[in-house]
C-alpha cells in the first residue's frame, strides 16, 4: 500500500512537472508568436532582407574609327568580415596574402582586428536607409552592412563598415574592411577557391582609358563612383552611364544569397556608346608634335587643333602640358593646370592671326579694292579728326602695299587702316560674326566667351590696335574657327565632337552628320579672295614661307596666317603700383591655316605660348615656332585622311597677280 502511495506521488510529481514545461512551451510560443510577433519578424526580416545592386556597365567612348578611346573593365571589390572568420581557416591565410600580394603580417593585422573604438564622428544611420545598423565610416562617406555590396562602401582600400551598438568598452564590431577595388575574375575565381569563409566580393565596372593620355581633354574622366567628371564622360554621363539593375530577396546565415526566395529582380541596364568625330591616329599626330615642340623650345603650354572646316567637326585637339587619364588621381596639386582644356578655357592676344577679320570686313563691306596701296610706313593718320597713331611694325616696307600685301606681309597698320575704313561699329559687328566675344557651343572643357569690349566702349586707340589683334583675347578654338570660317566659303560652324550614339543593340539613337552653321559671317566669293591671299603668308616673301606644304613635287596650296603677340606681364612703379605692360621677352607664336586653298579639306591651328629662351633668335616668332609645326603635320596627315591634292590648273589668280610685288 505504501509503494503504491509512493508510486501514485511520484506519477502525479511527474505529471505537473510535465504539465509546468509544456505550459511554458505554450506560453513562450504564444509570446513569440502573438505578442511579440511584429517585433520578431522586424528582426527577422531585417536580418535575413537582401537588396543587391547589378551594376550597369559604362558606355564606351570610341573615335569615329572605332578605336576604343574609353571603356569599362569588369572587378570585384574585395573584402571580409573579420567577425565571421574561423580558425579552421587560418591555415589558408598566407596563400591568401600571396595571391593578392599583400604581406601576410599586415593581412593577419586586418583579419585579427575585430573591434575599432567609437569615432567621435560616427553615428547610427537612419534606420529606414540603414537596415542592419549600418552606421558612418570614418571617412564620413556612408558605410555598408556586411550583408550589402560591397561597392556601396566606396572610398579607400582599408575603410571599414560596422554594426550594431558599441559595446560596454565603446567599440563597435568591425564588419567589412575593403581589401583591394581592383581584383580580376581570374583572381577572385582562386581566392574563392580556398574557402575562407567571411572574405567575399562583388563585381562592379571600373573604368578603363586604353591608350593612356590620348585626347585626355576632350575624354575626361569619371570619379570613383563611376561618374563623369570632365570632358565627354561629363557631357555625354546621360547616355554613357546607363542605369543600375537590382535583386530583393533573402541571405541565409553565411550572407549567401538565396535566389529561391527572389521576390522581385530589375535587370541592369548598360549605357550608350559615343562615337566621337576625332580621329585617333590624327590625335596621336597632334600630340606627338606637341611633344616634338615641347622638347624643342620649352614652352610654357602649346595648343593644336585639327578639325574639318566644313562642318565644324574636331579631329584631333591636344594641349602641352597633358596628364594620363588613368591616373589622373596623381596629378600633384601644383600642377592641376595641365587637366584644363587650355584650347578653350584660356585666353590670349590672337596678333596678326586676327588680321583675317579686318580684310574680310574691308572687302565685304565694299571699302577696298584688290588693287589699291595704303601707306604702312606712316606712324600717324587722322581718323574722324582726330591724328591716331599706328601700331609698330615688325617689318620695313620700301613701297605701298596692297591689300594681299597687307596679309602676306603682316602689316599691322594696314590692318588698322583696313579697320578705319569699316568704322568701329561693323567691326565690332564682324569680329562678333566670327565668333570674339562669344563662346561657340563647344562641348567639353569649360569654354570662356573671351575678352572683346562693346564698340561704344572703346577708347580712341582701340580702332587702330584691335584689327591687328591687339586689345582682344580669345580662346585657340575661337581664332581656328574664325580660320575656319574662310576655309568653309564664309560660314562659322559650331564646333562639334559627338558623332553617333548607340544603345547596346547597336541602335542608333543620336546621329550628326552634317554641321550646325552658327551664321554666315561673309559671302562665299569675300571668303575665297581672303583664302587666295593667305596662301601668300606661306609662299616666299611671305611671313611664314616654313609652312608651305609639298608633297611628292605636289603643291598643297597652304594658307594660313602667323600671329606673334606680346604677353603681358606686372611692372612695379615707383610708387609700389603695378600695370600691365607687353613685355619683349616672352611672346604667343601661333599659326592658323588650312589646305588646300582652293577645296579646304582640314583647317590646322598651333600656338605655342612663351617659348622665347629657347627660340632662334631668343623671340618666338609664329613663322619660325608654329609655322614648320603646321607644315610636319599637315604633310603626315595627308596620308591618314587622306586629302587630295589640288589642280595644277586651280591655282588661285589672285595670287599670281600680286606674286611679282611680294618679291
Amino acid at each position: 500500500m505504501s509503494r503504491g502511495f509512493a508510486s501514485s506521488y511520484r506519477i502525479v510529481l511527474l505529471s505537473a512537472g510535465l504539465l509546468l514545461c509544456f505550459g511554458g512551451f505554450t506560453v513562450r510560443l504564444v509570446w513569440l508568436h502573438v505578442v511579440e510577433r511584429d517585433t520578431l519578424l522586424r528582426s527577422i526580416t531585417k536580418a535575413r532582407h537582401q537588396l543587391n545592386v547589378e551594376p550597369a556597365q559604362r558606355g564606351d567612348i570610341l573615335d569615329w574609327r572605332g578605336t576604343v578611346l574609353a571603356t569599362s573593365r569588369s572587378m570585384i571589390v574585395l573584402g571580409v568580415d573579420p567577425m565571421s572568420l574561423r580558425p579552421q581557416d587560418a591555415g589558408k591565410w598566407p596563400e591568401l596574402a600571396r595571391l593578392m600580394a599583400l604581406p601576410e603580417p599586415e593581412l593577419r593585422r586586418i583579419f585579427n582586428t575585430k573591434y575599432r573604438p567609437t569615432a567621435p564622428a560616427a553615428r547610427l544611420g537612419d534606420g529606414a536607409n540603414n537596415a542592419g545598423g549600418i552606421v558612418f565610416n570614418v571617412s564620413g562617406l556612408a558605410a555598408a552592412p556586411p550583408a550589402a555590396s560591397p561597392a556601396d562602401v566606396e572610398a579607400e582600400e582599408g575603410d571599414e563598415a560596422f554594426e550594431g551598438a558599441p559595446d560596454k568598452k565603446g567599440r563597435r564590431p568591425i564588419r567589412w574592411v575593403k581589401l583591394s577595388e581592383t581584383v580580376s575574375e581570374s583572381l577572385y575565381d582562386e581566392i574563392e577557391k580556398l574557402g575562407i569563409h567571411g572574405v567575399y566580393g562583388q563585381r562592379v565596372y571600373r573604368r578603363v582609358y586604353p591608350n593612356n593620355q590620348l585626347a585626355a581633354h576632350l575624354v575626361g574622366y569619371v570619379d570613383r563612383e563611376q561618374r563623369g567628371v570632365a570632358g565627354i564622360e561629363y557631357y555625354a554621363d546621360f547616355y554613357l552611364r546607363g542605369q543600375n539593375g537590382w535583386r530583393e530577396g533573402e541571405r541565409d546565415g553565411r550572407n549567401r544569397e538565396l535566389p529561391q526566395f527572389t521576390t522581385r529582380h530589375v535587370p541592369a541596364s548598360d549605357g550608350y556608346n559615343v562615337t566621337l568625330s576625332i580621329n585617333a591616329a590624327v590625335q596621336d599626330l597632334v600630340e606627338q608634335e606637341l611633344a616634338a615642340i615641347a622638347g624643342k623650345f620649352k614652352p610654357l603650354k602649346a595648343t593644336i587643333i585639327v578639325s574639318d572646316p566644313n562642318n565644324g567637326f574636331i579631329l584631333g585637339m591636344a594641349n602641352y602640358p597633358t596628364f594620363n587619364l588613368n591616373e589622373y588621381n596623381k596629378v600633384p596639386k601644383d600642377e592641376m593646370g595641365r587637366m584644363r582644356n587650355i584650347a578653350v578655357a584660356d585666353v590670349y592676344e590672337p596678333g596678326s592671326a586676327f588680321k583675317i577679320v579686318a580684310a574680310a570686313a574691308a572687302l565685304e563691306e565694299g571699302r577696298v579694292t584688290l588693287n589699291e596701296s595704303f601707306n604702312c610706313s606712316t606712324d600717324k593718320i587722322t581718323y574722324k579728326g582726330r591724328l591716331l597713331s599706328l601700331p609698330g611694325e615688325d617689318h620695313e616696307f620700301d613701297h605701298p602695299l596692297a591689300l594681299p600685301e597687307i596679309i602676306s606681309r603682316s602689316s599691322n597698320r594696314g590692318a588698322a587702316q583696313l579697320g578705319m575704313r569699316v568704322g568701329e561699329e561693323r567691326f565690332h559687328f564682324y569680329a562678333s560674326a566670327f565668333g570674339f566675344g562669344r563662346t561657340l557651343g563647344f562641348p567639353v572643357g569649360g569654354e570662356v566667351p573671351g575678352i572683346f569690349a562693346p564698340w561704344k566702349k572703346w577708347n580712341a586707340l582701340d580702332i587702330t590696335r584691335i584689327p591687328a589683334g591687339h586689345t582682344i583675347a580669345a580662346t585657340a578654338l575661337q581664332m581656328h574657327q574664325a580660320m575656319s570660317v574662310i576655309a568653309s566659303g564664309g560660314v562659322l560652324y559650331r564646333p562639334q565632337l559627338i558623332r553617333k550614339i548607340r544603345n547596346q543593340k547597336g541602335e542608333v539613337v543620336f546621329d550628326r552628320e552634317d554641321g550646325i552653321e552658327i551664321n554666315r559671317v561673309v559671302s562665299t566669293r569675300t571668303a575665297r579672295l581672303v583664302a587666295e591671299m593667305l596662301v601668300g603668308v606661306a609662299s616666299k616673301g611671305g611671313t611664314a614661307p616654313q609652312a608651305a606644304i609639298r608633297v611628292n613635287g605636289v603643291d598643297y596650296e597652304a594658307a594660313g596666317k602667323t600671329g606673334t603677340t606680346q604677353k603681358l606681364e606686372s611692372q612695379i612703379l615707383s610708387d609700389g603700383s603695378t600695370k600691365q605692360v607687353y613685355s619683349r621677352q616672352h611672346h604667343v607664336a601661333s599659326f592658323i591655316g588650312f589646305f588646300p586653298a582652293s577645296r579646304p579639306q582640314v583647317a590646322i591651328s598651333v600656338i605655342v605660348d612663351d617659348a622665347d629662351a629657347h627660340a632662334p633668335g631668343g623671340i618666338a616668332y609664329g613663322g619660325t615656332v608654329a609655322a614648320p609645326s603646321f607644315r610636319s603635320l599637315g604633310e603626315k596627315l595627308i596620308h591618314i585622311l587622306p586629302i587630295n591634292p589640288p589642280s595644277q590648273l586651280a591655282r588661285p589668280p589672285l595670287l599670281a597677280a600680286h606674286e611679282g610685288a611680294r618679291q
